[in-house]
């Protein structure tokens, strides 16, 4: 529930901004291999990931999606075809999972055939 000012509007809760692509054909990160994200999407201090562990790579996906400060950290990170794959898989903030289904109705069918599973 939002709280009230005193003049009686509701408060604006801060809501985080998302990086989103133009379009998932832009996503041509890696796809198998090592991967050292830098501090700014990573600051565990384990950022060093294997794409060919399937743990590792949701966690770097997840990493990602969530810290990417601009498109570009999006596109040098991420590879459509393998975010296509993992999409059901990760855990996301609503938020964030609402902006990419909405801009990639594709991202919205795999949650749809998903979840109805």
């Amino acid at each position: 529930m939002d709280r009230a000012d005193s003049g009686g509007t509701p408060a604006v809760r801060y809501r985080r901004p998302y990086a989103v692509p133009e379009n998932l054909e832009l996503l041509r990160g890696p796809s198998s291999g090592t991967v050292h994200l830098p501090t700014h999407l990573d600051w565990s201090g384990n950022a060093v990931y294997d794409l060919d562990a399937p743990g590792r790579i949701v966690d770097l996906y997840r990493a990602v999606l969530i810290e990417a400060a601009s498109p570009q950290d999006l596109y040098t990170y991420l590879n459509a075809a393998v975010l296509l794959r993992l999409w059901a898989l990760l855990w996301l903030p609503a938020p964030l999972r609402k902006a990419w289904e909405q801009k990639f109705p594709v991202l919205a069918e795999i949650s749809r055939i998903t979840t109805a599973a």
